[in-house]
């Protein structure tokens, strides 16, 4: 793991490059868009060798990709930015880098932190058996409380406490695997609060309670099947012989669970809740254009608010706490550099999906609307649903909700079929890999770093399609 210090200067070069590069050179402030029709399905490249070397380098040369996955992240942005700025020019290779950066990356990777930060300073004392019983007790909790204190809270809340549940088995991947499925993506399609991209169709107009009114039936559906699978398998495991370690191999014995450690991060995460919700309700109407980013006060207001959220998390809690926790900083330091470079190569790929019909990606488009131009809900719920698989699924969200037309009021009243399919596929569908969804890779980091065998990239694949597919083909004939 890399030093507190290399750590500080890395996420300090991150945040204040663009900001300097703004400084240095003024002109670049106004920076010309790119028409995503004029690019061609080409400048997806970087990001798909940005996945495959997430799929690939872990399984053939692991050493190298921990100790240089971040220099391998920067190398495909690189590969994108500089023919970028060949082809179009400086400025608007800089426009999509500061875009990408300030306007998307940023907040999320400061929303994240914060949560990782305070859900990680709640430890539960104590420890229960891993049973099959209480397993998917902690499935169901975790599910439920995704929709509450999102996706990402939820899962780092109870992440632990199942970990060290299950130690003394042997096979644990195949919780962790569920608990991705489950809590860190399909729980949180209730509330904007759950899942980012309920999150911007919140700030596009989307009323609170519409996602819990409409999605309410898919979501318990795919989640109550999802449980069911889960406590069979789990069952089988369970009483298999062999399977549970004698109790002096225990790492953590069972116990009685005693007091929660770090209950000051509860009344933290209420304030990030309300950060969260704040920056949508308040419209201030003050922004600035930097470069391509459209910065906006109410914005900038929450990072900086859940910045100080995290700071007192980590000023507040019982040093006791976060070391029953086994906390540490490489999880999210490890989401931190993936992303960065998922989100810069991702760029153009986004571009080229926004520009509908006479983008690259007009197939797409054909796809999910029928020859008279009506939606095809089934259609937009896969299209939104296996893009967001593997692209952000908070833009692919975004994208599809003005496919349909971008008006709210429309979409939650005569198009509410096809909001609640755009919305349902990105949020559900977001478990199909690790990179669906931001939760799901830390969970994997923090799993693998207690010693569980988690499956590598293809072979999660593996899981998702033999177990999800077959549940979203049936919530997708069940419901659209």
């Amino acid at each position: 793991m890399a030093s507190p210090f290399a750590t500080r200067i890395a996420v300090t070069a991150a945040f204040c490059v663009p900001a300097a590069m703004l400084c240095a050179w003024p002109q670049l402030a106004y920076a010309a868009s790119v028409d995503g029709a004029a690019l061609s399905a080409w400048w997806g490249v970087p990001f798909a060798g940005m996945l495959l070397s997430i799929a690939i380098f872990p399984l053939l040369a692991p050493a190298l990709w921990h100790h240089h996955l971040g220099k391998i992240a920067a190398g495909w942005a690189l590969a994108l930015l500089a023919p970028f700025a060949v082809t179009f020019g400086p400025a608007a290779a800089f426009g999509t880098l500061t875009h990408a950066l300030l306007e998307e990356y940023l907040p999320f990777i400061v929303l994240i932190t914060t949560l990782y930060t305070v859900a990680g300073g709640v430890c539960i004392n104590g420890n229960l058996r891993g049973s099959p019983g209480l397993n998917t007790a902690l499935l169901a909790l975790g599910t439920l409380l995704a929709s509450v204190m999102g996706t990402t809270g939820a899962a780092m809340l109870l992440i632990r406490p199942l970990l060290r549940a299950n130690d003394n088995r042997q096979h644990a991947a195949h919780v962790v695997v569920f608990f991705i499925f489950l809590v860190a993506n399909a729980g949180g399609a209730l509330t904007p609060l759950g899942d980012p991209p309920l999150f911007l169709g919140f700030l596009n107009g989307v009323s609170f309670f519409w996602t819990t009114v409409h999605l309410a039936l898919p979501m318990l559906f795919v989640c109550v099947v999802l449980l069911a699978v889960f406590y069979t398998l789990d069952t089988y495991y369970f009483r298999r012989s062999g399977e549970a370690r004698a109790p002096f191999l225990d790492p953590t014995p069972d116990s009685r669970l005693c007091l929660i450690d770090g209950r000051i991060n509860f009344v933290l995460l209420a304030g990030v809740i309300a950060l969260v919700l704040m920056s949508g309700l308040w419209k201030p109407g003050i922004a600035w254009n930097l470069s391509g980013a459209h910065i906006e006060l109410q914005n900038v207001a929450r990072d900086a608010g859940l910045v100080l959220l995290a700071l007192l998390s980590l000023a507040l809690t019982p040093r006791s706490a976060r070391r029953g926790n086994a906390f540490n900083w490489a999880p999210i330091e490890e989401v931190a550099k993936l992303f960065a470079g998922i989100f810069v190569t991702i760029a153009p790929v986004i571009i080229m999906l926004r520009a509908g019909q006479a983008g690259a990606f007009a197939g797409v488009v054909h796809w999910v609307n029928d020859a008279s131009g009506q939606p095809r809900d089934a259609m937009y719920f896969w299209a939104t649903g296996l893009l967001s698989s593997f692209l952000d699924n908070a833009p692919t969200y975004l994208v599809f909700f003005n496919l349909a037309g971008g008006d709210a009021q429309h979409l939650m009243t005569a198009g509410a079929s096809t909001l609640a399919a755009i919305s349902a596929g990105a949020v559900f569908m977001g478990a199909n890999s690790y990179i669906g969804n931001a939760p799901n890779f830390m969970v994997k980091i923090i799993a693998e770093s207690r010693g569980v065998r988690m499956p590598g990239f293809f072979a999660y694949l593996v899981w998702s399609g033999a177990v999800l597919m077959p549940v979203f083909i049936a919530t997708s004939w069940l419901f659209f």
